[in-house]
C-alpha cells in the first residue's frame, strides 16, 4: 500500500538521520501513527504536512509528491481572489484557537471514550482532524451563505 508520498517521507526521515519515534514526538502525534504514514495505512493531513516540511527542511509539496525539488512549491493552489470563500490567515488562527479549546475540554474529562472503550492516542488525532474539518467546512459555508452578492464572483 506504499506510495510515493509515504516512500519519500521515509526516505525524507532517514535522510535526515531521525527516527520515527523522534519525528512522532516532534510532531505530538504517537509513533503508531507515525509510522501508519509512512507505511502508507494513513493519510496525511495537511497539519501534519507542514509540520513533517518544517521537521526536515523541505517543502510540503515534495513530501507529497506534488513536485521533485524539495525546496519549492507547486503552482497548484490558487490565488486567494481564484477562490473567494476560501479562509484568511485570521479565520485559519481562530480555527485552530477554537479547536485547541475543544480538545482541552474534552482531554479535562475523566476520559474521552467510544462505545466504553477509552480513546487511543490514534482515536483521539482522528477526533481532532474531524473537528477540524467540521470547523472550517462550517466556516466556508457560513462565508457562501452571508457573503454580499457586490462581493462574490
Amino acid at each position: 500500500m506504499m506510495n510515493i508520498s509515504s516512500d519519500r517521507i521515509r526516505k525524507t526521515r532517514r535522510a535526515k538521520d531521525l527516527s520515527g519515534t523522534e519525528v512522532a514526538e516532534k510532531l505530538n502525534i504517537s509513533a503508531q501513527y507515525y509510522y501508519n504514514i509512512e507505511r502508507g495505512i494513513r493519510n496525511l493531513s495537511a497539519e501534519l504536512a507542514a509540520g513533517l516540511a518544517k521537521i526536515f527542511g523541505v517543502s510540503a509539496d515534495y513530501l507529497l509528491g506534488l513536485s521533485d525539488d524539495p525546496n519549492s512549491s507547486s503552482n497548484v493552489v490558487a490565488s486567494q481572489s481564484d477562490k473567494p470563500y476560501s479562509l484568511t490567515p485570521k479565520e485559519e488562527n481562530d480555527i485552530a484557537i477554537k479547536l485547541q479549546k475543544m480538545m482541552e475540554e474534552l482531554e479535562s474529562e475523566e476520559s474521552l471514550a467510544f462505545l466504553g472503550e477509552p480513546m487511543d492516542e490514534e482515536d483521539k488525532e482522528l477526533l481532532r482532524m474531524s473537528l477540524e474539518n467540521s470547523l472550517r467546512l462550517s466556516k466556508e459555508m457560513a462565508k457562501r451563505k452571508f457573503t454580499p452578492k457586490k462581493y462574490r464572483k
